[in-house]
């Protein structure tokens, strides 16, 4: 695929250029809690208008129903941009429509406008490829140049990730270079020990992940809510801690396939517990326990990994010159369930090795905890897009950039 310098080289000075991002941020009213994927995008976006270029940012926010909503709007993100980036970025309050046509139109050379949610238009997200592919029409008449830089949308097949691509020049930002190169060194000639570390609520989540990395890591180590499935799969009791009991077929099979290939899958050896799951909107103190992982009493769920589990993980990952961690390994929203997702944290900081955030939660966890981000090797702007790619899927915004 051709590189953003690529382009460049041929000059962009004067043209449209648009810029399909992932300004996905977590909002709480109109306050952006995490900017990291805002921060993400800025590089591309500053050397396109340094470069004389009328830049068009575009992206997705949340799930509108295809149409738009308020709540989903993309003017918090703009207005962050518009900070990082250090001059004034307009905002079009559409996607296609007047606003949109006449923002674009007063841009002049080097400067930067953010178009309205994508999804805000029921085209982006349609499984028909006509009424898509309208929608990428419209998009198309926008722009003269096409960036692709929303790792976190690339696995999406939408109008503005898939169908509009093939409609102008088009050439992949720095954040997608970035994300892929990044990506190979977990699937292609991984440097060993190389250690998974997997989390989140639902096995079912991660099945074609764990699947796919069976056949490459030396070590698979299971926390979070889909942790208690794998418990359960082993003969031990979970309480009414998470469970998906139409998974432990599978996670069985999982763990027959490690044992015959020498993966070893490292599991919990004892877990936080409470009768109720925490408020996370007062995060008020709530009365929990530390209890063996295969003891967990009736009536109690699994939040957190207990503290030998935190020390076992990482001794886990002490050695491993390669590691990859996705999902958190408890509700670390709530500070009384914070230590698993912290410990694995710290340790992927403490290791010497090339460190892997992907995305998601684990990227706000980081974050939130107060991490330096610099500390690891890379945080990952794109969860599902991460897990697809290791999954081993053709992800439909790259094969878009392809020449």
């Amino acid at each position: 695929m051709k590189t953003i310098d690529e382009l460049l080289a041929e000059g962009v000075t004067g043209k449209r250029v648009f810029v399909r991002a992932d300004l996905n941020v977590p909002l709480s009213g109109t306050t952006i809690t995490d900017d990291g994927r805002i921060r993400a995008v800025r590089p591309t976006v500053e050397k396109l208008a340094a470069a004389g270029a009328r830049v068009i940012v575009a992206s997705h926010l949340g799930r509108p129903k295809g149409a738009p909503d308020p709540a989903f709007s993309l003017a918090p993100a703009a207005a962050r941009l518009g900070e990082l980036i250090g001059a004034d970025v307009a905002f079009a309050t559409d996607t296609v429509g007047e606003s949109a046509r006449a923002t674009v139109a007063a841009l002049t050379d080097g400067k930067v406008a953010v178009i309205e949610n994508l999804r805000f238009n029921p085209g982006e997200t349609s499984k028909d490829d006509a009424e898509r592919g309208a929608f990428a029409d419209r998009l198309a008449e926008l722009a003269d140049v096409y960036v692709g830089d929303g790792f976190g949308a690339v696995h999406r097949k939408h109008a503005s990730v898939f169908d509009l691509p093939a409609r102008l020049p088009h050439a992949a930002g720095d954040l997608i270079a970035t994300e892929v190169g990044v990506l190979k060194k977990l699937t292609e000639n991984v440097e060993r020990p190389y250690a998974v570390v997997l989390g989140g609520s639902k096995v079912s989540d991660k099945l074609g992940v764990i699947d796919h990395l069976l056949e490459r890591a030396d070590r698979i180590l299971i926390g979070g809510g889909m942790a208690y499935t794998f418990l359960k799969a082993q003969g031990h009791e979970v309480g009414s801690s998470l469970l998906q009991e139409d998974q432990i077929p599978a996670v069985l099979e999982y763990l027959e396939r490690a044992e015959a290939k020498g993966v070893e899958f490292v599991l919990p050896v004892d877990v936080v517990v409470s009768e109720q799951f925490p408020d996370l909107r007062t995060k008020a103190p709530t009365e929990h326990r530390t209890v063996p992982a295969d003891a967990i009493p009736a009536g109690f769920m699994g939040l957190d990994n207990g503290p030998e589990t935190n020390k076992l993980y990482a001794s886990k990952l002490a050695d491993a010159v390669t590691v990859f961690w996705n999902g958190p390994m408890g509700v670390f929203e709530h500070p009384d369930y914070t230590e698993g997702t912290r410990a694995v944290a710290q340790a992927l900081v403490n290791s010497s090795g090339f460190s892997v955030v992907g995305g998601g939660d684990s990227a706000a966890a980081v974050r939130i905890l107060g991490f330096d981000e610099n500390a690891f090797g890379h945080i990952s702007t794109g969860g599902g897009a991460s897990l697809e790619y290791l999954e081993g899927k053709t992800l439909p915004g790259l094969a878009a950039l392809e020449d």
